[in-house]
């Protein structure tokens, strides 16, 4: 075949292929983890439903678990890219908090999936270790971020894993806050909320209370 009639898949092209697969493995087997429970589905089972061969479930996922929790290494380097990347006289809380912020408008879509995921955790309890890893994955990949924009040292430095475990423990604080109330704020609104109080110190309730404005109820209240 003359290399110019040949059909070139681009980088770009190959890497959005990978995202579909991935995507089409997540979904998988969430679906079959909700009908019949984790341990009862193979990862053979999640690969046939995904319509791909069980090697190429493992070369995504090392496990059904892993699937399930929605590991996803190239997510975790693209978030570190672009915190790496915000300008270079943001402070590092201002930095994360947009990256941040970013990650919770892609998820703003899957909340029912969201939903269904922490329906099938509460169900079976040990799922919770493959959960924390991917999050603990995430800040790791952030806190190499954090650690290339301020010049320090991720394994000898408090300051960069302190900083990502805090502002990822309020995007997850807010995510199950979001993904367990139907009637509660938008995700990003409900993160920027959080990751504030943060910058703020973490006031004391009462303080807060305090400079919030009266709603008619508190002012029905006090007088």
């Amino acid at each position: 075949m003359p290399a110019e009639s040949a059909v070139l898949v681009t980088p770009d092209r190959r890497e959005r292929k990978k995202r579909e697969t991935r995507r089409r493995l997540q979904v998988a087997t969430l679906r079959l983890a909700a009908e019949h429970g984790l341990a009862r589905v193979t990862a053979e089972q999640i690969a046939a439903a995904a319509d791909v061969s069980p090697r190429t479930f493992f070369n995504y996922f090392p496990s059904k678990e892993a699937a399930l929790a929605g590991e996803d290494p190239e997510r975790d380097d693209r978030l570190r890219t672009a915190l790496v990347r915000r300008p270079a006289g943001e402070p590092p809380l201002a930095a994360l908090r947009a990256v941040l912020l970013d990650l919770a408008a892609e998820l703003v879509d899957g909340r029912e999936e969201w939903q269904a995921r922490l329906t099938v955790v509460r169900r079976d309890p040990h799922l919770l270790a493959a959960g924390f890893a991917s999050w603990n994955r995430l800040e790791q990949a952030l806190a190499l971020g954090v650690a290339e924009r301020t010049g320090l040292d991720v394994e000898r430095d408090l300051y960069p894993s302190l900083l990502v475990a805090s502002t990822v423990g309020a995007l997850r604080t807010a995510a199950l806050r979001w993904g367990a109330d139907a009637g509660s704020s938008r995700l990003p609104a409900l993160v920027a909320e959080a990751i504030d109080m943060l910058g703020a110190g973490l006031p004391p309730p009462s303080a807060a209370r305090e400079e919030r404005p009266t709603t008619r109820a508190g002012r029905d209240r006090k007088s």
